[in-house]
């Protein structure tokens, strides 16, 4: 069952001169509520903190897996900051209305980190800091009841404020080379902040790195440290046509990206492409990752959009969508950039830091670009000298390069959970074996410890510690997830966490399907539909017949594990 939510096409700009780019911000709340049942077991755990309340109103097709996702998919290992493609953890889909949304239970805590996916390398005094700058996003109901337990306590209003680091994660690392961040309050009641002075010098001989963030409250309480995606490092942007074997270089079709504009090299002078409040803007701080994906030009000829897997090469239309709000831009052709000119017969594949342009493909003439901190569109003319390319100003030259985001989510509940939440386990697979009574899921990842359990929705299934790397639990009964038989003819989904001994919640961006066999057997069928009902106690008879053979056909059901991208 493949998600079928696409980008929207917005109009496209027919501006002559310099119009602003401009669309609306498609974000609702949703008043969905679910229904928590009581499961004995693991009593330090609030079974209603396993039910967050949903991030956004969007219908939700998750991509059904057996492993990875397919190709060209770029999912979050440890959460979703496509809030339009993942609308959180909703629970069992079958468990109806009940919890109130609004109650202290529902306090989640996010840190999210957004950074390059390479780096260049400083050489001798120069400093090349990353571009754009790792950034961290504080987000979550948590942090405001973590800040009122603490002034229940008697602490004064500086203890509560978050404060962080961060720095590469080599142990010859100081902490005078960790970059101190300073968390500045946004009006969606969430904290920004990011690292403006990080690189990698040439003495550090690594060809890959992570980022380290780590956490603090002012009372110097450690929250706990976070880990980036590796990074690669490189020397400068490959201006070679990048094979298959530089794969690791090329930007994918459905991938992350950031776009940015450097005025004569200076650090000072870049700007980067951003949405803001739904308009599309230049900042000199924020930035955006955008989900870059191949459209099959035909298709969006006739108003429909088909994403297309693969490398993005020059020449191809593609469409840009903000990753946290949906806002999109029109579908746009894609050109590589040389010496300010757009050229217009190259069909190379795109690599990371490469400089192009963005042409509207509804209008060959206009080319995206910014002036001071708005959106515009350019119209370019064409070389006088060679008519295969476009001369471009300033503005119109982007450098594009693939991002990262990975998120952390958990939730302290109200247990006042003084020790830090690191080593923060990150799931990477699931694997079921056997079927029925006896299945069994294998639960792959990294910084597994013997004090975690596995839940399915807010029931605690019996868990193994094999390694590190490895979890492995029995996988409860359905019977857990409804008080009824009668309604399990439908497949019910409910999400998987992790939880500390001490009650410390772990969220995954994974979730176990039950799925039924559809049809029950035909000997059953007859039991339950043949002859007529003379009588109330023959009724009920058969309905017990009945209701026992949807047990059973979960008994035999496939399993089937989801990831919601």
């Amino acid at each position: 069952m493949k998600s079928d939510h696409g980008p929207e096409e917005h109009p496209i700009l027919n501006s002559a001169e310099a119009t602003p780019i401009m669309n609306e911000l498609d974000v609702g709340e949703d008043g969905r509520k679910e229904t928590l049942l009581h499961r004995p077991g693991f009593p330090e755990a609030d079974t209603a903190l396993l039910y967050p309340p949903p991030l956004s109103p969007d219908p939700i097709s998750p991509l059904t897996h057996l492993g990875t996702l397919p190709s060209g998919h770029d999912a979050a290992r440890t959460g979703g900051w496509d809030r339009r493609l993942n609308s959180g953890f909703q629970g069992c889909q079958l468990l109806g209305t009940s919890a109130d949304l609004g109650r202290e239970a529902h306090a989640d805590q996010s840190v999210t980190i957004l950074h390059a996916k390479v780096a260049q390398k400083s050489y001798g005094n120069e400093k090349r800091f990353f571009c754009p700058p790792p950034c961290v996003y504080i987000t979550g109901h948590g942090w405001k009841v973590m800040q009122d337990h603490l002034k229940a306590a008697g602490y004064g209003d500086s203890v509560y404020r978050v404060c962080g680091y961060m720095c590469l994660d080599s142990s010859s690392q100081s902490q005078a080379d960790a970059f101190k961040l300073v968390f500045d309050e946004q009006p969606n009641s969430r904290m920004f902040a990011c690292a403006k002075s990080l690189f990698i010098s040439d003495q550090d001989k690594r060809k890959h790195f992570c980022l380290l963030l780590r956490l603090f409250l002012n009372n110097r309480q450690e929250v706990g440290s976070f880990q980036s995606r590796m990074i690669k490092v490189i020397s400068k942007p490959s201006q070679k046509r990048q094979s298959m074997k530089n794969a690791d270089l090329c930007i994918s079709s459905c991938s992350r990206v950031a776009l940015f504009n450097r005025l004569r090299s200076q650090t000072v002078s870049t700007r980067y492409l951003s949405v803001d409040r739904g308009a599309f803007i230049a900042s000199a701080r924020h930035w955006t990752a955008f989900t870059i994906t191949m459209v099959d030009d035909q298709c969006a000829e006739q108003g429909g959009f088909v994403l297309s897997e693969g490398f993005i090469c020059y020449g191809c239309v593609v469409q840009l969508v903000c990753t946290e709000s949906g806002a999109a831009l029109p579908p746009m052709v894609i050109r590589k950039v040389n010496k300010q000119h757009a050229i217009l017969d190259v069909d190379e594949p795109v690599s990371q830091l490469h400089k192009c342009a963005f042409q509207f493909r509804d209008n060959p003439h206009a080319y995206l670009c910014l002036t001071n901190d708005a959106i515009i569109e350019y119209q370019a003319p064409f070389s006088v000298r060679d008519p295969s390319k476009v001369v471009l100003n300033d503005g119109s030259c982007w450098t594009i390069i693939g991002v990262e985001v990975v998120e952390f989510t958990f939730n302290q509940g109200l247990a006042c959970i003084t020790t830090p939440v690191s080593p923060f386990p990150v799931v990477t697979g699931l694997e079921v074996n056997g079927g029925g009574h006896v299945a069994m899921l294998e639960i792959h990842g990294e910084n597994f410890t013997p004090h975690l359990k596995v839940w399915f929705g807010n029931g605690e299934a019996e868990t193994m510690y094999k390694s590190p790397k490895s979890l492995l639990c029995v996988v409860p009964d359905v019977s857990v997830f409804s008080d009824g038989w009668r309604c399990l003819r439908r497949v019910i989904t409910v999400p998987l966490s992790l939880v500390r001994l001490d009650g410390l919640i772990y969220r995954t961006s994974y979730s176990f399907t039950y799925t039924p066999e559809l049809q029950p057997p035909p000997s059953a069928r007859m039991t339950a539909g043949g002859g007529k009902r003379e009588g109330g106690m023959g009724g009920g008879q058969d309905d017990d017949i009945l209701l026992e053979t949807i047990h059973q056909e979960f008994t035999r059901a496939n399993f089937h594990l989801f990831m919601q991208s």
